[in-house]
């Protein structure tokens, strides 16, 4: 991605082991890229599923998605504080079209006290056995599951105390606008 794409609004599509498309963000708005990773908000942005279903998020949302590693945490930042939403996903990239990852049903919900719950067990093990995920993918995404974890119980990365509010003032300050590339908040 060029620096440029930040302070722009991107589509975002999220798809399956086998190449179908699982969901689609009509819109997320660009406020960091680095070398490892894109900053992205949305607020009451359409969603479409693949069954055509269609939308509107909640509420405001800091998106990290990591360009090496196979997660990426949605920071949902709501009255009772920021709860994360975790998804054992592929690296994200960015085509010229939209930013994209592969979804591998895994699940993991922090709330703002830090206790989390993994979701969608039984799904991951019914796709693993219908799109044939590989011995050492199956290891990657438990490997990285378990990172997270402990990243949540630390309180790293993207789980830091006032990571989401900081991206999110950032926005509603607009200084996303002015200033282009790195921000300096996400190490």
């Amino acid at each position: 991605m060029n620096k440029t794409f930040v302070g722009q609004n991107i589509l975002i599509h999220c798809y399956k082991h086998d190449g179908s498309i699982h969901r689609c963000w009509d819109k997320g708005l660009v406020l960091e890229e680095t070398p490892h990773h894109f900053i992205v908000v949305n607020n009451r942005t359409l969603v479409t599923e693949a069954d055509g279903r269609k939308w509107y998020t909640r509420e405001p949302a800091i998106c990290y998605f990591p360009k090496r590693k196979w997660y990426n945490v949605i920071c949902m930042i709501r009255k009772t504080g920021v709860h994360f939403y975790c998804n054992i996903a592929s690296p994200t990239l960015y085509d010229g079209e939209a930013l994209k990852y592969i979804d591998y049903d895994l699940d993991l919900k922090v709330f703002p006290d830090y206790k989390y719950k993994i979701l969608d067990e039984e799904e991951y093990q019914q796709h693993k056995a219908a799109m044939n995920y590989s011995d050492e993918l199956d290891d990657i995404l438990h490997l990285q599951l378990s990172q997270l974890i402990d990243m949540a119980m630390n309180m790293s990365g993207p789980f830091r105390p006032g990571f989401a509010q900081h991206w999110y003032h950032y926005y509603q300050s607009g200084n996303y606008r002015k200033r282009r590339g790195h921000h300096g908040f996400s190490k």
